[in-house]
């Protein structure tokens, strides 16, 4: 499932008359790099939820045949339900796979998906976030067997902690993740909630593992810093 709903505001300049996922990077859009990534992996089938602008994102799928995938659109033009709320919302069109990649749509890395699957596969989780060690305010919680048990802002020194380890090792999420489809059998929350709160709520009586991709490039692309720097670094690569 890509994420896609979001209205990029962090991105106003561009996102003003089009959705985030329509931005472009070197004559790319982000959606397209979403899917490109997940078909990679050997996705071929996808949900997509759309909100902002959701008429040029079916539009674009249409245009560019689904990209040669099977397309499902979670429609949440009514009300932006966050990625947990979007998750739950197109659950019925999940209930056929076992294994399920969440991807958002503002990130663009060479990250191995495989590797990942076969990561949290073999650990038996019931989700698999991808994290890195870099610079944020916001850091998710790992104890020593590498499950997740919390969360911290380092801006605010908000922090909740939801399993008891002697040490917490502090990584950054990077907008990937896997989850099995009985997770969302459950989850209890409702509405419009982050997936990562569910997470937390769950971590405490369900394994949560990182996958540590350190050494990967990354870049979210929802900041106009961001999103120029991945123009210029795709613009180099190109000459």
């Amino acid at each position: 499932m890509i994420f896609a709903a979001g209205v990029g505001s962090r991105l106003k300049g561009e996102t003003e008359n089009k959705p985030k996922a329509l931005v472009e990077v070197n004559g790319k859009t982000l959606l397209q790099y979403s899917i490109e990534k997940l078909k990679s992996a050997g996705v071929d089938e996808i949900v997509i939820n759309v909100h902002h602008h959701a008429n040029q994102i079916v539009n674009f799928l249409s245009e560019n045949e689904n990209f040669g995938v099977k397309i499902h659109i979670s429609d949440e033009i009514d009300e932006l339900l966050d990625t947990g709320g979007g998750l739950m919302h197109a659950k019925h069109l999940l209930e056929d796979e076992k294994h399920i990649f969440l991807y958002n749509v503002d990130i663009i890395s060479d990250i191995n998906l495989n590797e990942m699957m076969k990561f949290h596969i073999k650990t038996g989780a019931m989700a698999t976030v991808a994290a890195k060690n870099r610079d944020t305010t916001r850091k998710l919680l790992f104890d020593s067997e590498n499950s997740l048990a919390g969360w911290r802002n380092l801006a605010t020194g908000e922090e909740r902690l939801t399993r008891i380890a002697q040490e917490y090792y502090e990584l950054a999420f990077s907008g990937i993740h896997i989850i099995d489809y009985k997770m969302l059998s459950v989850i209890k929350n409702t509405g419009k909630f982050s997936i990562f709160k569910a997470f937390l709520d769950l971590s405490d009586d369900y394994i949560i593992n990182a996958f540590v991709h350190d050494s990967d490039s990354w870049l979210d692309v929802g900041k106009p810093e961001t999103l120029e720097q991945a123009r210029q670094l795709f613009s180099i690569q190109r000459k």
